[in-house]
């Protein structure tokens, strides 16, 4: 039996890949059952999960059902029709959805009433508060809300993607005579889905009543003198991916902003009903959308979790994770010019334990300093209002020459980012869009700067986004560096980026979609020869994802020799260790925590000099074949001991929060038993960070 057999040529590899999709986002919800994480705490990972399996919703199933609708048969070189990998998701995701609300109704909706947090239904409000309420609605959504009655000069309105929506069920005529019997209310996305009830009609605590119990209680008020006999909420989930042919468009930026509206309105995939809603109506509007049974979602509760998010922010210490103030490397503490301190070390921040204030002063001297010439950025993602990109403004209205190569695909950030090329570009930046067909993926800043007669680079490399938000829940590595190499090979990059060429040959980057990926392979290759040849020989990586065919051959060919590897894989991974003859030697472990695991880190022996790699590129084949992504080596001895012990061991011996990969695909949370508890977030809070 050969690697080979088991996934990679054979149509359950394709299967596994979205199972293994899911299994991730079920070990997120199981989160929110773990008392060993703060009661607001475990309510944020339920609505994460909701947030991905909506997103899971709104790019892999729609992708699947866009296959089968133009009659492509094939999933894989070797697949299965995606009818059957539908009605598979179908089956799990139902099956997710009922522990999903299980969970909610059941454990956390308790517990935060125990903490007097409150979710207060209509049959609980008191006379104040029914008066209260009454008055929010005739003030504050009777105004904005639009009811849309169903005849033959009212056809079914189209609606948003995700929008929360209520069918009524009427009895009688109104003015003019009519008698559809039924209407659709669409909630303005204007009004709040969670409103607070004042605290002096209130118990003691916090006291939320749902806008969906609001707009129940009073839905006759949006017919007046017609009879109200039922009104349910839904919510559909439509197809968000952003569709651009980029070989007949003369403007990527003007078509991915018109593609942004279409978004809202892209072909149906999932539609969410309250429970109690009669089948005669789910079937009405199955059949307006165009939808299967399979693909209908019963819920115990409002069809729209996400927008809890609120109660999460609430201010109450003890039912949240304890307050941190990031770290700083000593070498930055004693130095007040950023270009000194890179001059005469490399620079590693690991995010979130370590600030990464360091990397926005990297560029605000930049901005700021006279000497500087030139800026050079990627953008994938900023986030909105970005210090970064108010400081590129103001660089380039400085008169220094900056360049910023803006990634408009990047999913569910495209507005921000033509928002933030539009600025750019007004302030005299040069911008650009990357290369068409390939997403530019990279996370690099660099930066010319005149000292005496030379011109010196510097360089911010990342495995993690220029957003600062996220810098504070993710984990990523940041690297600066004034290598005249890694500067020249950053150069590089930027002039294929932005001009035309034939690729560069590269000193220390590796740089996909050219050297990557074969680099990536050649280094598994040879600790596989060292194995054979009885050398201690030894793989460690870390990343979100391993799915790319090549990579997981490598990695079983490696195993059969001896080859010791440890696979740190937050998400989906299409390998399975543990075969014997085939994987043996291989360990996989999932680590789902207080921060997303987001770093990309490759460790080989390589005969005791260890050399150690971190990415933007996770092991994917669309990363390694069809992104522009870098791939960075750790040259400092100091930094790659460091990344090894933190990044990497300090992982592996984690006992807690450790979900270990079984040869049938399954994940098991580790125990510590008799051992010492050993949490690795918690240890590198604990190391880096600092206590306020």
């Amino acid at each position: 039996m050969t690697s080979q057999a088991i996934s990679l040529k054979s149509p359950q590899y394709y299967i596994n890949r979205e199972i293994s999709h899911l299994q991730f986002q079920l070990r997120v919800l199981e989160q929110a059952t773990d008392e060993r994480h703060p009661l607001l705490e475990r309510l944020r990972f339920l609505l994460i999960f909701s947030s991905n399996l909506d997103e899971f919703f709104e790019i892999r199933v729609a992708g699947l059902k866009h296959q089968l609708a133009y009659e492509r048969t094939q999933v894989g070189p070797d697949g299965i029709p995606p009818q059957e990998v539908l009605e598979l998701i179908s089956k799990l995701c139902h099956d997710a959805v009922t522990t999903q609300y299980s969970v909610l109704n059941d454990l956390l909706f308790p517990q935060l009433l125990a903490e007097n947090i409150r979710f207060v239904r209509r049959s609980q409000w008191t006379d104040k508060q029914s008066a209260w309420v009454k008055r929010f609605f005739r003030t504050q959504v009777l105004p904005v809300v639009t009811p849309i009655g169903l005849d033959p000069s009212h056809p079914f309105p189209r609606l948003a993607n995700k929008s929360l929506n209520f069918i009524v069920a009427l009895e009688g005529k109104d003015a003019f005579g009519r008698q559809s019997g039924l209407a659709i209310v669409p909630a303005p996305k204007s009004l709040p889905r969670l409103i607070r009830l004042p605290d002096d009609i209130s118990e003691p605590g916090h006291n939320f009543a749902f806008l969906s119990a609001t707009i129940h209680a009073h839905c006759e008020d949006l017919f007046p003198g017609m009879e109200v006999k039922g009104c349910y909420q839904f919510r559909l989930t439509r197809n968000a991916d952003l569709i651009v042919d980029e070989d007949v468009i003369d403007d990527l930026a003007s078509a991915v902003k018109g593609e942004l509206f279409s978004r809202r309105y892209g072909d149906e995939v999932r539609l969410e009903v309250a429970d109690n809603t009669p089948a005669e109506l789910s079937d009405f509007l199955l059949k307006q959308f165009n939808l299967s049974e399979s693909e209908l979602y019963q819920v115990n509760g409002i069809v729209n979790l996400s927008r809890l998010i609120a109660v999460t922010e609430l201010n109450i210490p003890h039912l949240k994770y304890p307050t941190f103030n990031p770290g700083l490397p000593q070498s930055l503490k004693s130095s007040e010019n950023i270009f000194d301190t890179i001059t005469k070390n490399d620079v590693l921040l690991n995010h979130p334990y370590e600030s990464f204030i360091p990397v926005i002063d990297f560029v605000r001297q930049a901005a700021k300093d006279p000497k500087v010439l030139a800026i050079k950025q990627t953008v994938y993602r900023t986030g909105s209002n970005s210090e970064i990109m108010d400081l590129l403004v103001e660089a380039a209205r400085s008169g220094k020459e900056v360049t910023a190569v803006i990634e408009l695909r990047a999913r569910f950030d495209e507005e921000s980012n033509i928002e933030g090329a539009a600025r750019l570009q007004n302030a005299g930046a040069i911008v650009c869009y990357g290369i068409v067909g390939y997403k530019t993926h990279a996370k690099m800043t660099l930066v010319v700067r005149k000292e005496g007669r030379k011109l010196k680079r510097y360089v911010h490399l990342g495995t993690g986004n220029y957003h600062a938000a996220n810098s504070r829940n993710y984990t990523d590595y940041s690297l600066m560096t004034a290598n005249d190499n890694i500067g020249a090979d950053v150069h590089q990059i930027f002039q294929q980026l932005t001009g035309m060429g034939r690729a560069a040959k590269l000193k220390n980057l590796l740089h996909a979609p050219f050297t990557l990926h074969s680099k990536i392979l050649s280094l598994i290759e040879a600790e596989r020869q060292n194995a054979l040849l009885g050398k201690s020989a030894k793989i460690i990586m870390k990343c979100n994802a391993l799915t790319e065919g090549q990579v997981i051959e490598a990695l079983y060919q490696a195993s059969q020799a001896g080859v010791k590897i440890e696979l740190i894989i937050r998400g989906i991974c299409c390998l399975k260790p543990g075969i014997e003859g085939i994987s043996e030697n291989i360990k996989v472990r999932s680590i789902i925590g207080r921060f997303l695991e987001h770093s990309r880190i490759f460790y080989f022996h390589n005969e005791g000099d260890p050399a150690i790699y971190c990415s933007s590129a996770d092991l994917m084949e669309r990363n390694l074949k069809h992104r522009v992504e870098t791939c960075f080596p750790i040259l400092d001895p100091s930094l790659i001991k460091r990344i090894l012990t933190e990044g990497l061991n300090t992982f592996i011996g984690d006992n807690v929060q450790s979900w270990i990969l079984n040869n049938e695909g399954e994940y098991t949370l580790s125990t510590p038993g008799k051992s010492t508890p050993k949490m690795a977030q918690q240890i590198l809070l604990d190391k880096l960070a600092v206590k306020p």
